[in-house]
């Protein structure tokens, strides 16, 4: 005799996961002033759409609609090519104990030292 299954909860797993979300999304901000083309010379509009490293941000983050944000991605990528905006953002600079360099507890690696010296002789 078969075994019988056990029956599928009836509310779907991810809307027992919504966690604090209104549920109701951004305008987009180029549909909201009526706007029908993004402009690549508006820099200062086009860098709210970039992360601070750089990258594209996405619709979900923006607010934009479909047809804008993919006006937006082709406007950052021409700003780009004519050096309107950076491909990547600037590489952060060593100010302090932060950052790779520091080794924190350990030290300067004694062990290492030694065997430099005697490559030097």
């Amino acid at each position: 005799m078969a075994k019988q299954r056990r029956a599928k909860p009836t509310a779907s797993r991810r809307r027992d996961k919504t966690k604090g979300g209104s549920g109701r999304r951004k305008p987009c901000p180029y549909c909201k002033d009526k706007i029908e083309q993004v402009d690549y010379k508006d820099v200062v509009a086009l860098r709210r759409f970039v992360s601070e490293r750089g990258k594209i941000r996405s619709r979900r983050i923006t607010g934009a609609c479909r047809r804008h944000q993919s006006q937006i991605a082709t406007a950052v990528k021409r700003a780009r090519e004519l050096a309107l905006l950076p491909y990547a953002a600037e590489p952060a600079r060593e100010e302090g104990p932060r950052g790779r360099g520091d080794r924190g507890d350990r030290g300067d690696r004694g062990d290492r030292g030694d065997r430099d010296r005697d490559r030097e002789r």
